[in-house]
C-alpha cells in the first residue's frame, strides 16, 4: 500500500512539474507572439516624411550682430506643421560649432560668407524633432576640419543622424520600427561627390540591403531666380560643376533609393515622381537667419509633406508654404506663394509625372 501511495506521488509530482514546464512554455510562446503582435501594429502602415530645405540659425562670425536676438526659437512659427512629420530631414547649411578658424580667403571678413552657428542652437533642432541631415553642402568646411568634427558631435548629441562628409558617407537609423538609411552628395570639396555616380549607386545599393526606406540628398544645381529650372544637363555656376541633378536623381532611385531631397539653388524647383518614388529638386531656403538674400522668390521655404507605403513608393503629399523675411525666421504665408511657385514649375518641367496640386496644398499623382 504504501508503495502504491509512493508511486501515485511521484505520479503527481512528475505530472505537476511537467504541467508547470509546459505552461511556462505556453506562457513564452504567448508573450513572444504577442510582442511580435505588438511589434508589427507598432510600425505604421504608411510613413509621413517631411523635409525642408537650407537651415542656418545664424552666425557668430565675423561677429555677433549676425545671431538673432534671445527669446525666440528659429521654428516657433512653424512647429505646429514640423511636428507632426514621423520623420523630419533639413539640410544644414554650415557648421555648429564654437571653435575653428575660417578657412575661406577674405580680404573683409564682412564680405566673406562662411556660418558658425553656435553649438547651443543644436537644441532647436532637436527640440522641433529633426530626425536626419544633411552636412553635404559648400559651407560645411568654413571652419575647418574642427567645426566639421564640432558640427557632427553637436549633431550626435541632439540625436540628430547626418551624412555627406568623408568620415560618414551614409548612415543607417532607427525610427518607429522603420530602419532608415540615409547619404547625402555634393559638388563640393569636403563632400562626397555628386558627379561620381558610381560611387553614389554603390552607397545607396549597400543602404537597400539593410535598411527598408533609403533617402538622398543632394546639394547641387545653379543658384539664383534664374535657374529655377531643372535643365535636365550639368549645370555650371560661377564656373564650377554643379552636376546634372536628373541625372543623378534618376541613377539614384534606379539604385534602390526611395525619397530624392534636392537643395542649393536658394530657390524652390520642381517635383517629379519618377517609377513611384517621390524627388524634390530643390527646397530653397528655409531658415537662413540673415547673411542671405532673400528677396522674391528666395524667401519662399516650403515644407513638403510626403506619405509614403512601407516599400517606399509615393501615395499622396501636402506643400505647406512658409516663408522669409530678412532676419525673421520662417512663418507660414496664408498667400501660399511656395506652393503656386512649386506647382507652376512641376506642370512646365514634368509634365509627364502628372502631378495635380489642389489649392490646399495636397497633391498626388494621376494616373490613368
Amino acid at each position: 500500500m504504501q508503495k502504491t501511495l509512493l508511486f501515485v506521488s511521484i505520479f503527481v509530482l512528475s505530472y505537476s512539474i511537467q504541467a508547470q514546464k509546459y505552461s511556462k512554455e505556453a506562457i513564452d510562446s504567448m508573450y513572444s507572439i504577442t510582442k511580435i503582435t505588438q511589434e508589427k501594429l507598432k510600425t505604421p502602415e504608411f510613413i509621413k516624411v517631411m523635409a525642408v530645405g537650407d537651415i542656418m540659425m545664424g552666425t557668430d562670425f565675423p561677429n555677433n550682430s549676425y545671431l538673432p536676438p534671445d527669446g525666440k526659437g528659429p521654428f516657433d512659427d512653424v512647429n505646429e506643421i514640423l511636428t507632426q512629420a514621423d520623420l523630419l530631414f533639413g539640410n544644414l547649411e554650415g557648421t555648429l560649432t564654437d571653435e575653428g578658424k575660417n578657412a575661406k580667403s577674405c580680404s573683409d571678413p564682412s564680405k566673406c560668407y562662411s556660418f558658425r552657428s553656435p553649438e547651443r542652437f543644436g537644441k532647436y533642432l532637436e527640440e522641433t524633432g529633426f530626425d536626419v541631415m544633411s552636412i553635404a553642402n559648400n559651407h560645411i568646411g568654413d571652419f575647418g576640419a574642427k567645426g566639421i568634427k564640432n558640427t557632427a558631435k553637436t549633431l550626435e548629441k541632439h540625436n540628430i543622424a547626418y551624412a555627406g562628409i568623408f568620415a560618414q558617407p551614409s548612415t543607417i537609423f532607427e525610427k518607429n520600427g522603420i530602419t532608415y538609411g540615409f547619404c547625402a552628395f555634393a559638388p563640393n570639396k569636403d563632400c562626397i561627390k555628386i558627379h561620381d555616380l558610381k560611387n553614389a549607386k554603390k552607397i545607396v545599393t549597400e543602404l537597400k540591403e539593410k535598411a527598408d526606406i533609403v533617402i538622398v540628398s543632394f546639394h547641387g544645381g545653379a543658384e539664383g531666380h534664374k535657374h529655377t529650372h531643372v535643365p535636365r544637363k550639368t549645370e555650371r555656376f560661377y564656373g564650377e560643376d554643379r552636376g546634372n541633378v536628373y541625372l543623378f536623381a534618376h541613377t539614384m532611385i534606379d539604385a534602390g533609393a526611395d525619397i530624392i531631397l534636392g537643395h542649393g539653388p536658394h530657390v524652390s524647383r520642381a517635383f517629379e515622381v519618377y517609377n513611384n518614388k517621390f524627388i524634390a529638386y530643390s527646397l530653397g531656403n528655409f531658415c537662413t537667419y540673415s547673411r542671405f538674400n532673400l528677396t522674391g522668390i528666395k524667401g519662399y521655404a516650403p515644407i513638403a509633406e510626403i506619405e509614403i507605403d512601407k516599400e517606399g513608393n509615393f501615395i499622396k503629399g501636402k506643400l505647406h508654404s512658409a516663408k522669409q523675411i530678412d532676419e525673421i525666421y520662417p512663418f507660414m504665408d496664408k498667400n501660399k506663394k511656395a506652393l503656386f511657385e512649386i506647382k507652376r514649375l512641376t506642370e512646365e518641367d514634368f509634365p509627364e509625372s502628372q502631378l495635380i496640386f489642389n489649392d490646399d496644398g495636397s497633391f498626388f499623382q494621376q494616373k490613368e
